[in-house]
Parts: C-alpha cells; sequence; structure tokens
C-alpha cells in the first residue's frame, strides 16, 4: 500500500466572507481527501460552498482557518508567487465560458501555457500539435475560435489545460455552454484522460447526467460535505 499523501487534503477548512452581520460562511469546517487518479463530480446548490471548495483547491482562493495541503504541502504557507508556480505547474482550468483568444489559432491557444513556462518555440508547437490531436482535433490546428462550434472550442479549452501534463483537471462547469450532444462528448473526452492518462479531475457542475461520469461525487449544502461516496460512472 502507498504511504504517498493524498493529492488534495482538506482539514477543518473554513471560508468567511465579511463581518459581523454581513459574515458569510461559505465553508464550514470541510474535511476532504482527494487521491491521485480520481474523477470526481463536485455538487449543490448554489451558495452550498461547492465553487468556493474548487477555489481553494484550485489556490485561487485561501482558507480563513484549517489547513489546505497540496501532494502533503501547506498552501497556506507558500507565497503568492509559489502558489502560482502551483498552480501552473500542477493543475490544468476548464472554465464553463471556453476563454481563447479570438484572433488566435487553435495551436496559438494550447500553446499559450508552455509559453510562460518559457518553452523553445518548436517544442511547445509539437506539444500542441500532439494536444489537439488527443481531443479530436487534429486538422484543425489554424482555425480560430469563429471558425470552431462551441464543443470543437470546449476541445480547445480542454488541450490547452492538459498539454502540460497536469497532475489535476479542475473543470468548473464545463458543459454549461452546450447542447446536450456536445456535453456527452466532451464528458466523454474529460472521463478518456482521466482513465487512460491518469490525470485527476475534480468537476462542479448542477447537472447530474454530467456528474454521472464521475466515478465519486461529493454533494455540498450550506457549507458542509452533504454526501460523499462512489458511484458508477455513465
Amino acid at each position: 500500500m502507498s504511504n504517498a499523501p493524498p493529492l488534495i487534503a482538506f482539514r477543518d477548512v473554513r471560508r468567511s466572507y465579511g463581518t459581523g452581520g454581513g459574515l458569510v460562511l461559505a465553508l464550514a469546517g470541510v474535511n476532504l481527501d482527494i487521491n491521485r487518479g480520481e474523477f470526481i463530480a463536485i455538487t449543490g446548490p448554489s451558495g452550498s460552498g461547492k465553487s468556493t471548495a474548487m477555489n481553494i483547491i484550485g489556490c485561487l482562493d485561501r482558507p480563513t482557518s484549517g489547513h489546505f495541503r497540496f501532494l502533503g504541502i501547506e498552501v497556506g504557507d507558500l507565497s503568492r508567487d509559489q502558489r502560482a508556480l502551483l498552480r501552473r505547474n500542477y493543475i490544468g482550468f476548464v472554465f464553463q465560458g471556453f476563454n481563447l483568444l479570438n484572433r488566435t489559432t487553435a495551436i496559438e491557444n494550447v500553446e499559450l501555457p508552455l509559453i510562460y513556462r518559457g518553452m523553445a518555440r518548436a517544442e511547445r508547437r509539437e506539444r500542441a500539435a500532439h494536444a489537439l490531436h488527443s481531443v479530436g482535433l487534429g486538422g484543425r490546428e489554424h482555425h480560430t475560435p469563429g471558425e470552431l462550434s462551441g464543443g470543437q472550442q470546449q476541445r480547445v479549452a480542454i488541450a490547452r489545460a492538459v498539454v502540460t501534463d497536469p497532475l489535476l483537471l479542475l473543470a468548473d462547469e464545463p458543459t454549461g455552454n452546450l447542447d446536450s450532444r456536445r456535453s456527452h462528448e466532451i464528458m466523454e473526452l474529460i472521463a478518456r484522460l482521466n482513465a487512460e492518462r491518469g490525470i485527476t479531475v475534480v468537476m462542479v457542475t448542477h447537472e447530474p447526467d454530467m456528474a454521472a461520469f464521475a466515478r465519486r461525487a461529493i454533494h455540498f449544502v450550506d457549507g458542509y460535505i452533504a454526501s460523499d461516496g462512489a458511484q458508477v460512472a455513465a
């Protein structure tokens, strides 16, 4: 049995906003372990704390109290620059909005994280082309977002998120702007990346049929984890 620490560990994590009568407790003492290779759906009503949990996992926010560890490292002890490096080196993000540069080709969009790493042009171009091929967009490298469907744009966004070979993929409502058919195609792609490449996936969604693709579902209510259990993926 491996003695490796969880990829993500929350210990009595609380996050509050405001003061006095305007105090809002977004997370009310959450304990959670996420291991490498898992595919997890985080669900819950609006205001339940699921997005706050996602932001903390993505090192975009910090707990008010409690402990958040990434691979055993106490993230609260890291500086702003160190947290930025953690995001850059270990985490890929996919959002409901595709967040692509409109006048930039698909391959140039996918290359962006590699530019920030200082990678040479020839190597990053090769890796970006491979990433696009892996999401089914081989041959579309030089199309701009305006020349691609919504589903294809989200595939470009996913390729950009995984081109750095992250340990963790955070997906925030990744099918929210897509129709049913394209949504299922995107979820099948994310499930394949998890199964074949071992990328840990944590996805926030309000759609039960999308959550069904995950192998574990965590449901938040009023800042607490109301349920957490394995499920049979779709």
